[in-house]
């Protein structure tokens, strides 16, 4: 008995170290990509540092002082709530009502389902650029479309004008990611029991009733995990917006991305940048812990 047991010690003593060797290169990068960034960000946001060379001196948190009284900051911050309130809300609306249809039973079902993916797939600079043609206030198609319909009467500057420029980048940003919510309702819808519906038909529920009192409950706890995911997602949205507008007209779609962008490699303050970034990632933060509690809680 004494030998089986310490026979089996011994074997998982062995699955342990297998386990730790297996995991040993996960660790590693994760350690490089992810902790030594971190850990360097948050060293160099109390020094004054020079991008080219990176050398400066250590100022503490001067940095963090400057980031809590500084106009632009706060701007950005705005901005970059605007922009994922915004989006974030248009990706639900469009997605959940596409999500809806490609759950009926139409006979181009499956095209649609392929074809509706094709902007969450396509590259960002190829979309960005067919947007700025489609916006461009000259030749642009939606100004020609719309003068014709006889909507307006001279071209608009989309990008190129406040609040026009918002707009259509919020237009974009809706168009490039509602995909992911087409795809993560319609996997949810399809597990829905078929007999809620008929029961709330007996009970002689009508198709906005049953959606309200059937679909919309049991697409809760779904919805909520791309609220939280998408809302991640978009917060730190940079090369679609520095693509499409690159914060203009003058600041005004300029995110907190833009403005790390900006402090680091424009006006070359790799440490003001830095403080910057931890701010970003302390109000990113938030989402992140809600997720998990929501996840865990789920779990």
């Amino acid at each position: 008995m004494a030998t089986a047991a310490h026979a089996g010690h011994r074997l998982e003593r062995r699955y342990a170290r297998l386990g730790v060797f297996l995991i040993a290169p996960t660790i590693v990068v994760f350690s490089l990509v992810i902790v030594y960034p971190l850990l360097a960000a948050i060293y160099l946001s109390f020094f004054s540092v020079y991008t080219p060379t990176l050398e400066g001196e250590f100022t503490g948190a001067d940095n963090y002082i400057r980031l809590l009284t500084n106009a632009a900051f706060w701007n950005s911050l705005i901005t970059t709530l605007i922009w994922t309130v915004g989006t974030l809300s248009l990706q639900i609306v469009f997605g959940v009502g596409m999500a809806l249809l490609l759950h009926q039973n139409l006979w181009f079902r499956s095209l649609a389902r392929s074809l509706v993916l094709f902007p969450y797939f396509v590259s960002t600079v190829v979309a960005v650029l067919v947007w700025r043609w489609l916006f461009n206030d000259l030749y642009g198609a939606i100004n020609h479309g719309l003068m014709q319909l006889g909507i307006m009467d001279m071209p608009l500057d989309w990008l190129g004008t406040m609040p026009n420029a918002m707009i259509g980048v919020i237009l974009v940003g809706a168009w490039k990611y509602f995909p992911f919510v087409v795809i993560a309702v319609l996997a949810r819808l399809q597990t829905i029991p078929e007999h809620l519906y008929e029961a709330a038909k007996i009970d002689g529920a009508g198709p906005i009733a049953r959606f309200f009192d059937v679909t919309l409950p049991q697409l809760r706890s779904v919805l909520v995990v791309i609220i939280l995911l998408r809302a991640i997602w978009d917060f730190k949205e940079f090369d679609l917006i520095y693509l499409l507008t690159g914060g203009g007209p003058v600041t005004s779609t300029q995110t907190l991305s833009l403005l790390v962008y900006q402090e680091a490699f424009a006006l070359n303050e790799m440490g003001q940048a830095a403080a910057y970034s931890i701010g970003m990632m302390l109000v990113m933060l938030v989402f992140m812990l809600v997720y998990i509690r929501r996840t865990a809680r789920e779990a």
